[in-house]
């Protein structure tokens, strides 16, 4: 059947098509440019911490040295565990290894303990509360479950420190150094936006039913979670270790191309030049001293060669999680742990996403052309005897 007449025919996958207004940012792939709010993302992560790019999303602007220092002993006491959940933890990790999974569960126990209202029913001030007391627990979560599942115990959080520097403290159990910590912060920074992506256009059509703020941030994590997605960073370190010398690079491609399977960490939906996160996560790596960095920018070199080739006329870079594996890599982190730690940056993305949507009374419903048997058929005449009793 056809669709209905009022219905508007859009391209596969939604690509292209402007859904709503927002404040929060803008990708511009042709340009290879992103924005959060007015500032250029880029710059903003090579020259502010977490805090200051949290409090742009959240409340619309940079914050003074006044707001600045209250935002970060806020969002610090928020960063503590509710005892409840600190209780559930141990037998929420031993049902699931993976700490995403154990963050979804989390962040549900989490909003039912703290009494989260239906964002239908909230004023602003109440879903801005929420949103940043998510946003706050969920590294103190990645964490706990991460060491837990490690057989480890999990360390308090420290609300006196700054967020990338407690999370990383909580993760490794031990301060980071200068370079490591300045490299996460601008790798969360980098990250915690980037248009109307999958999960944040989830955790959007949530938010447009009035759900609770849990829920969207629960949808958004599961969309996250997908390899096409947030799911990467990990699978393009691993293609650099199966490598392991670049004379190896091309017959991997090749190989890859070959079999049909997509070359994890090159292509963006959005970009068709340089992915500009990519960009400034690779100046980053550079001042580690370690060989992984000559090979990530040897093999890049040989991908972005042997790519032109096989597929002329298809523009395919390096994109946000080839170089992202590298410099979490460097900086301690656990491969296990790169996903949870995009989604560490992208949950402050999410929540501002969410606030902004609450504020529309309009439901998310678009419409599915069928193209099933036609119908009305008619139903069989000879059915099954119904069992009675």
């Amino acid at each position: 059947m056809n669709a209905p007449s009022t219905a508007v025919e859009v391209p596969r996958g939604l690509a292209g098509v402007v859904v709503t207004d927002t404040e929060i940012g803008d990708v511009r792939g042709e340009e290879g440019f992103y924005h959060y709010r007015q500032y250029s993302a880029v710059e903003l992560a090579e020259s502010v911490g977490v805090e200051q790019a949290w409090h742009l999303l959240l409340h619309g602007h940079l914050p003074d040295d006044d707001e600045l220092r209250d935002f970060r002993e806020h969002i610090g006491r928020l960063r503590v565990i509710p005892e409840v959940l600190d209780r559930l933890l141990p037998e929420l990790c031993e049902a699931s290894d993976d700490p995403l999974q154990t963050l979804r569960t989390a962040l549900s126990v989490w909003g039912s303990a703290t009494g989260l209202r239906p964002l239908y029913d909230c004023d602003e001030s109440e879903t801005l509360g929420s949103a940043l007391a998510a946003a706050a627990v969920t590294p103190t979560i990645l964490a706990a479950a991460h060491r837990l599942a490690h057989g480890l115990e999990p360390v308090p959080a420290d609300p006196s420190l700054g967020h990338a520097e407690d999370y990383l403290r909580m993760l490794t159990g031990r301060p980071p150094s200068a370079r490591e910590l300045r490299a996460v912060e601008q790798y969360l920074v980098s990250t915690m936006d980037h248009g109307f992506n999958a999960s944040t256009f989830t955790a959007r059509v949530i938010a447009s039913t009035g759900a609770d703020l849990a829920a969207c941030l629960v949808g958004a994590i599961g969309s996250f979670s997908g390899p096409r997605h947030g799911g990467a960073p990990s699978r393009a370190l691993q293609a650099l270790d199966e490598i392991g010398t670049v004379d190896r690079a091309a017959d991997y491609v090749r190989a890859k191309i070959t079999a049909g399977d997509r070359v994890m960490g090159f292509g963006h939906a959005v970009y068709r030049t340089r992915d500009p996160r990519s960009e400034m996560l690779k100046r980053t790596a550079l001042g580690f001293d370690d060989p992984l960095v000559d090979l990530a920018v040897a093999v890049e070199d040989t991908f972005e060669r042997t790519l032109a080739e096989l597929k002329p006329g298809r523009p395919l870079f390096a994109n946000v999680e080839y170089y992202a594996g590298v410099v979490m890599k460097l900086a301690g982190i656990d491969p296990s742990m790169f996903t949870p730690t995009f989604c560490v940056a992208r949950v402050v993305g999410w929540n501002a996403n969410v606030v902004e949507q609450s504020r529309d009374s309009k439901i998310i419903r678009p419409a599915a052309r069928y193209v099933g048997p036609p119908a009305p058929q008619p139903v069989p005449t000879r059915q099954p005897a119904l069992t009675t009793r």
